[in-house]
């Protein structure tokens, strides 16, 4: 066996490792006659290729390969997941920022659901993942309207037949339950197409809410709803058996990307405001705070920059000092006989709190 044998593969997969699409939909494009391989229209998706063929897709040479990746993506809900759809309605696909290269999904989420979606640049990796033998649990976040029995949530892991499809492998477990709704944790292992809500309108529950918030060791998190956050290239080797793609894999993968404007609504990232702004942090003060820094800090919501800066108390009035004769005399002060008749009244008589004061 040579060494360009054991490169060769089949052009679907090929197809699939570029990003195109995915490998059922390369093997009907080479069927419709839209790849040509060194000159050679391709009727039959049995056939492998090389690095040196000349693989042609609709007149246009394919694109050189790319290092798999793999992003996550916080779907909202209302988006289709789907490249084209034939209702015209919006897909994830057209709301994803515009530097991310042409990727597909892992898996789908319906119109209704939300949270985790997976995205990658590699058809052969996105097949991988979605094969229920990989062993990935998807974990869910339901809510449902009624207030479900723990026997019959323990018994979808026996399995369910609904309408000739059996479904099997379901993890259930009932969280809370509040007024009408209750709210359930369920894990999946196929992840066929509704199956959770099929599932629950066969115990009699209609879902009024599904997030997604784990595929496997991918969690959700704290994501931004329609942000996007790349997986780093050691993950993908360490727990999904990328194969190394070159030196630069080993790259930092930068921060997740809004898919609005860093200053529009709810999709900014935190503390946006505060750094376009550059407004200082008031230090942490360490040590006993006293009330009154306690009643200010709760009150202002921010702390005293500086403790040790506080006015310094004035000193008592002495006692012994003597108004000079004939001076006006201030207010509150004590009447003395060098006062005439007319000074003495406008000291003492001012009010009853200044007779207490006086006597």
């Amino acid at each position: 066996m040579t060494e360009n044998e054991v490169k060769k593969e089949r052009i679907a997969k090929r197809m699939a490792r570029a990003g195109l699409c995915s490998r059922r939909d390369a093997e009907r494009w080479i069927t419709d006659g839209r790849v040509v391989v060194n000159g050679e229209k391709l009727d039959s998706p049995a056939f492998t290729v090389s690095a040196t063929d000349l693989i042609l897709v609709d007149g246009k040479p394919m694109p050189k390969l790319e290092r798999p990746r793999l992003w996550c993506y916080h779907k909202p809900v209302g988006l289709v997941t789907s490249h084209r759809d034939e209702k015209g309605r919006e897909t994830v696909f057209d709301q994803l920022p515009e530097d991310m290269p042409r990727v597909i999904s892992v898996g789908r989420l319906d119109l209704n659901s939300e949270g985790l979606l997976l995205l990658t640049n590699d058809g052969e990796l996105a097949r991988r993942l979605e094969l229920p033998a990989t062993g990935w649990k998807r974990k869910y976040r339901v809510r449902v309207h009624g207030h479900p029995k723990e026997n019959a949530l323990k018994s979808l892991q026996k399995g369910v037949t609904i309408e000739g499809i059996r479904y099997i492998g379901i993890e259930a477990t009932l969280d809370s339950s509040k007024g009408a709704n209750s709210w359930l944790t369920i894990s999946l292992r196929e992840g066929k197409n509704r199956e959770i809500r099929k599932v629950m309108e066969h115990l009699g529950f209609t879902v009024l809410r599904l997030i997604r918030v784990s595929y496997g060791p991918l969690q959700l998190g704290e994501l931004p709803t329609g942000a996007t956050e790349e997986v780093k290239s050691k993950i993908l080797r360490d727990q999904m058996g990328v194969e190394k793609f070159d030196d630069n894999d080993d790259d930092e993968t930068v921060p997740f990307q809004s898919r609005k404007p860093k200053d529009q609504g709810s999709f900014a990232p935190k503390n946006v405001k505060r750094a376009q702004k550059n407004e200082p942090i008031a230090p942490k003060i360490k040590g006993r705070l006293t009330p009154a820094e306690r009643m200010e800090r709760n009150t202002r919501g921010k702390q005293p920059t500086e403790r040790f800066e506080r006015p310094e108390r004035s000193a008592k009035p002495d006692s012994s000092a003597r108004p000079e004769r004939g001076a006006k005399p201030e207010s509150g002060k004590r009447p003395t006989k060098d006062m005439d008749r007319k000074e003495r009244r406008k000291t003492s008589a001012s009010s009853k709190q200044t007779r207490k004061r006086i006597r």
